[in-house]
């Protein structure tokens, strides 16, 4: 399920108080559907965007975590700035939300191939979740998802340089996608290409800074380049 956008011009701002007192237990529930209609029928959804920008910090945090359950392709801008929020767990919760929002912007059918496609590459049916990917792709060109995903199922067959293909199909479709922009780096580093590592690595890094694995990346590839020179 999505939320979808109204045309309301003019808003007030949520209470966030009240916002996290009514979403919170459909949270914690994981009432999907009870929280959809909860936000549909009780806010415009501009003013729950709003709350990623201008609520305190547990409105923030919920309100991430609800759009990781309901949310549209117009959340990510928002989102995507609270990766860069002070406080790590709504970091966290920004992280969350955007893969969740990703696995859900291509078509209905894509989405379920794409779905089928992690769960056998979760039980390391690689061969067969590159198929489901391939399907998803052909369904619908532009998500960037099957293309990430499918580039993964590559990556862990070691097929790095078909990975990095499928990899810059991903941000090509969606610049923000820092998982895209990792899987590149590992490719690159594989593949000693070192400096394209970094350069993938630093990007990502420089949409999601609160991924530290990629910083110790970054310092181990700089100090074996540097040896080499």
């Amino acid at each position: 399920m999505r939320l979808e956008f109204d045309n309301v011009e003019t808003r007030s701002m949520i209470d966030p108080r009240a916002f996290v007192a009514a979403v919170q237990p459909l949270l914690q529930a994981k009432d999907c559907n009870g929280l959809h209609a909860l936000l549909r029928n009780r806010w415009a959804s501009r003013e729950i965007i709003d709350l990623l920008r201008f609520g305190d910090c547990e409105a923030r945090k919920v309100a991430a975590l609800a759009l990781s359950l309901v949310g549209c392709r117009r959340c990510l801008p928002e989102l995507a700035r609270l990766l860069k929020d002070s406080d790590p767990v709504t970091n966290q919760m920004a992280e969350h939300a955007m893969w969740s929002i990703w696995f859900r912007l291509g078509s209905s059918k894509a989405n379920c191939l794409l779905r089928a496609g992690v769960e056998a590459m979760n039980q390391q049916r690689l061969n067969e979740a590159i198929g489901y990917f391939s399907e998803a792709i052909t369904e619908c060109d532009e998500f960037a998802e099957a293309w990430n995903q499918r580039a993964t199922a590559h990556y862990l067959l070691e097929n790095y340089s078909t990975s990095i293909v499928d990899a810059r199909a991903a941000v090509a479709r969606n610049p923000n996608h820092f998982g895209a922009w990792a899987g590149l780096g590992h490719c690159y580093a594989h593949l000693n290409r070192l400096d394209e590592a970094l350069e993938a690595y630093e990007r990502a890094l420089e949409i999601n800074p609160s991924l530290e694995c990629l910083q110790e990346a970054i310092h181990q590839i700089t100090e074996l380049r540097d040896g080499k020179a």
